[in-house]
């Protein structure tokens, strides 16, 4: 028994087997399979605390496939969002994709390892969804401005860039993601209460 938990936690090309094969069971052009609240299972990884993201695993076919599956799901016409998280799908990793609305044409960005550095004392109500909760809607406060460093995805590089408006919602989102919270976790009444 202790044989089989080994192997399978056993790291292949950065990832372990399980991630792996999730990966590589994605079909390309099609979404990923969306881990959600419905399932004890997709629970357990989206509470989990994500995994650093080390520069080695930019080397290995799995993460660009990774970076690819989830930019296919979060576009998906059928359920499309404006973030993602790697734990959405299963991975258990620091990656984020972020719609960039403070940038010309809007695109998705990639962030490995983000974390909010700053953030304005500054409060705005959000209202959000999620889609790894289907069919729920909430209020949450969050800062109006924050300053984010991450790890470019394309060579490691450490890069800070403050954003504020509805991309900073969005990166508040994702990257609470990374630490097993969920939007849900932070709803508010109308009056502004827990």
């Amino acid at each position: 028994m202790l044989l089989v938990l080994t192997t399978a936690c056993s790291p292949v090309n950065g990832f372990t087997e399980r991630e792996a094969n999730l990966i590589n069971s994605w079909t390309e052009g099609r979404p990923m399979r969306l881990f959600t609240v419905d399932s004890e299972q997709d629970l357990l990884v989206l509470r989990r605390v994500c995994d650093t993201v080390e520069p080695s695993l930019l080397g290995f076919p799995e993460y660009g496939r990774l970076l690819q599956g989830m930019l296919t799901t979060v576009t998906d016409p059928e359920n499309t969002g404006v973030g993602i998280a790697a734990a959405q799908v299963g991975i258990p990793k620091r990656i984020i994709a972020v719609q960039r609305f403070d940038m010309d044409g809007e695109p998705l960005g990639i962030y490995l390892n983000p974390r909010i550095t700053e953030a304005s004392v500054g409060l705005v109500r959000s209202e959000e969804g999620c889609l790894s909760i289907p069919d729920a809607r909430g209020m949450v406060m969050r800062h109006r401005t924050v300053t984010v460093e991450y790890n470019d995805p394309e060579d490691f590089t450490l890069r800070t860039e403050t954003v504020d408006g509805f991309t900073a919602i969005i990166f508040q989102h994702e990257i609470d993601h990374l630490d097993g919270i969920l939007f849900t976790d932070k709803t508010i009444t109308q009056d502004g209460e827990d």
